[in-house]
């Protein structure tokens, strides 16, 4: 690294983001740039959008090849790091691990032996003993986050409010367990609660118990609850909305949508109002007084 970029500030060198699937890598970045800032991205096979990582400097990785994509992050000048996008969890033996890393082996399996956020916070740790600092998404690109407040035309009831006080409180009781940042709350009756399958997979199955009436309560009752894990590591893995989650929420026949405010991200935040107005739904950033864990 040169003398001159290791004596610059964080904020002055490039970031470093590692790239899974889906909108936010890209969205990260854009808005990244928008504010001065250089982005080295770093998408890694399998997951990352080509065509989305070809608008900016970057260079392809393969999942286990730390030590090879850090020396490249120091070359560039990078300072600070972040992970944002889609990666289904691997397993250990799914990892091709290069020389260098596979000195962290007994550390790597060891973090292998928990939920997510062991995992994550584990890897964290391990990337920042090589010099480098992990920082959320949210802290370089604010906007991602979800403000609170009702954000479109449709606001909720007073049975609805009832309902997302339940499935916050809800999360805040199962979060502790490193299983699931949703559920789904209708009429103060729990319908849903999100496991390995995902958000979508979790509201198709909501739709499904419908369509087979052995969930009674009509239409346009309930709702889709988001926030983080109690103690989340917020660096990693927020709760994430978008669209896709508006249609999946129209089809479970629902009344709409709360995440906690500022504890979780969208790639685009008027066009999930505007996806939610249409489908005649409410969306909601939900206020929260728990105090979480940070770098």
């Amino acid at each position: 690294m040169s003398e001159i970029a290791a004596q610059a500030s964080p904020s002055s060198s490039p970031l470093a983001i590692v790239c899974g699937g889906g909108q936010f890598p890209s969205a990260v970045a854009y808005a990244v740039t928008r504010r001065g800032r250089r982005v080295f991205l770093f998408p890694i096979r399998g997951w990352a959008d080509p065509e989305a990582v070809a608008r900016f400097p970057h260079e392809w990785v393969s999942l286990g090849q730390l030590a090879a994509s850090l020396r490249r992050m120091r070359a560039e000048g990078c300072r600070d790091i972040v992970f944002i996008g889609n990666v289904l969890r691997p397993t250990l033996w799914q990892l091709r691990l290069d020389f260098k890393t596979l000195r962290l082996l007994p550390r790597i399996m060891q973090a292998f032996k928990g939920g997510d956020d062991h995992l994550l916070t584990n890897v964290a740790r391990m990337i920042e003993e090589q010099g480098l600092r992990l920082v959320g998404a949210h802290e370089v690109a604010p906007d991602i986050l979800v403000p609170a407040g009702t954000l479109g035309r449709v606001a909720p009831s007073e049975r609805d409010e009832a309902d997302i006080a339940r499935g916050l409180s809800l999360i805040a009781t199962i979060g502790s367990f490193d299983i699931g940042q949703a559920v789904v709350v209708a009429d103060n009756y729990v319908l849903a609660v999100e496991a390995a399958e995902g958000t979508d997979a979790m509201l198709a199955r909501v739709a499904a118990l419908r369509r087979e009436g052995r969930v009674r309560i009509p239409n346009g009752v309930g709702v889709l609850v988001k926030g983080p894990k109690p103690g989340q590591d917020r660096r990693f893995d927020l709760p994430s909305i978008g669209p896709r989650t508006v249609e999946a929420v129209a089809a479970a026949g629902l009344a709409g949508i709360a995440v906690e405010a500022a504890g979780a991200i969208t790639a685009d935040l008027q066009r999930m109002i505007r996806a939610a107005d249409t489908a005649g739904l409410f969306l909601v950033g939900a206020p929260s007084s728990r105090r979480e864990r940070g770098p």
